[in-house]
């Protein structure tokens, strides 16, 4: 598979080439040529496979020739160690069997072990940057701006690779309590991994990456790589588990339509959801969430697309005015507004909305959802309301409630118990740098620790 720029379909790039860069010349987003399509009888084959094994054979389709079936399939594996369950509210498992009329489901992507559904496309990004820098002996420099899981992702799937220094900037105060603990308590004071507050918003920790890829001289000294979805080592990774997990959900309720929920910021999830679909999945539409910070949803509803400073709320994964993913969604149907709109309908929420529907679900489930997936459960709730047929509803639960305890014990009056990887980040001491959001600031903490 060959790549090029969202912007120039004559810049090109193999696989290796475009993960290393993350960026195109002139800042534009990699693309793939041609998605791989599938007919039913493949889908099949495919969906009668381990998830990891599935995602192995799908990624042999993005990739070049350093990489060869049983590099991909022991990537995989080993990236991939780890239960994707499909519940309902109920707890029941997605088995038609235990649960013959269940419509609503919440795909739970949070078992990694960061408790983020970031784990899936960092753990095979970090896998395959160190095989290709494994062949080619490169060294890389990573700089990742994060709103709260990614970094976190980040930071373990690269943790002691050698030859790559990860630095993490995080909006200071900007995310959760738990999350500023995952992040500033990797490793140890030789880690290669370092977090960096930055005294501003996350769109100023994404500016701040976009303006050090855009500088020649900080790149080449630095041999600099993004790891945001910016990153289409990033985003087709995202595609695996839409793909294998939609098969599944068919094979159960085959005469149902499938719509999914993605609580969305950035759009890389969605991204590869959508990638997914071209690619054959059986899923019928995406329904997004936005918070406050929706973009997105107004450019659904009015064709126009307008960034806007972002503003913090409850869900801080989602507090994204520019997403980066736009242009490649815009990509992905031709450039028209209509197609775009055939395949994906939204609606935004306020933090008000989301506390009380994850009090309503506790009272009337048991079930304990975080914000960010709470507001993609409240967007697939609205799109309901106005389909009369039955279809299976599937919500992407992007995170470990317990990643948002502070926000959830105070919303419920109830204890959330801390994983044991959560609660062994929270006994660590925090170490951080902490900058202006300029990049003179940056440049020179770079200087002292890449």
């Amino acid at each position: 598979m060959n790549y090029h720029s969202h912007q120039d379909s004559s810049v090109k790039a193999s696989f290796s080439d475009a993960l290393l860069a993350s960026l195109a010349p002139g800042g534009g987003l990699w693309m793939p040529d041609a998605l791989p399509k599938y007919s039913p009888n493949e889908t099949a084959r495919l969906g009668a496979m381990s998830f990891a094994d599935c995602a192995a054979e799908l990624a042999a389709n993005f990739v070049d020739e350093k990489f060869t079936a049983a590099d991909l399939k022991n990537i995989c594996r080993d990236a991939y160690n780890f239960p994707v369950p499909m519940v309902t509210l109920a707890g029941e498992t997605l088995d038609p069997a235990l649960a013959p009329d269940a419509e609503d489901f919440v795909l739970e992507l949070f078992h990694g072990p960061t408790l983020a559904f970031k784990d899936f496309a960092a753990r095979f990004m970090g896998r395959a940057a160190s095989h290709i820098m494994g062949k080619t002996k490169q060294r890389r420099t990573i700089l990742v701006a994060t709103s709260g899981d990614t970094g976190g992702a980040i930071g373990d799937a690269f943790l002691d690779q050698e030859g790559i220094k990860v630095f993490i900037l995080f909006p200071k105060g900007g995310v959760s309590k738990v999350q500023e603990q995952q992040l500033t308590t990797m490793g140890n004071t030789r880690s290669n991994v370092k977090a960096i507050a930055v005294d501003g918003s996350f769109d100023d920790c994404q500016q701040l990456v976009k303006q050090a890829f855009g500088n020649n001289a900080l790149c080449e000294e630095h041999d600099l790589m993004s790891a945001n979805s910016i990153n289409v080592g990033r985003v087709i990774p995202q595609s695996f588990y839409y793909f294998w997990t939609s098969l599944q959900a068919k094979a159960a309720y085959p005469s149902r339509p499938l719509v999914y929920a993605i609580p969305s910021g950035n759009l890389g999830n969605l991204t590869g959801g959508l990638i997914a679909k071209q690619m054959g999945a059986p899923i019928n539409r995406f329904v997004i969430g936005n918070n406050a910070n929706d973009p997105f949803v107004d450019y659904l509803s009015t064709g126009e697309y307008t960034p806007r400073p972002s503003v913090p709320t409850l869900s801080n994964a989602m507090d994204i005015g520019r997403p980066n993913n736009f242009p490649r969604i815009l990509a992905l149907h031709g450039e028209d507004y209509t197609e775009v709109t055939k395949v994906c309908w939204g609606a935004s929420f306020s933090d008000e909305e989301t506390e009380r529907h994850i009090r309503r679900v506790h009272t009337e489930t048991g079930y304990v959802m975080c914000p960010h997936t709470a507001v993609g459960h409240l967007a697939m709730e609205k799109f309901a309301e106005d389909v009369s047929d039955p279809f299976t509803r599937i919500t992407v639960g992007t995170a470990h409630p317990a990643k948002f305890a502070d926000s959830v014990e105070r919303i419920l009056h109830t204890d959330i118990p801390l994983p044991e990887p959560l609660a062994k980040a929270m006994r660590k001491k925090k170490r951080m740098h902490v900058m202006s959001p300029t990049l003179d600031a940056l440049s020179e903490y770079l200087a002292k620790h890449a």
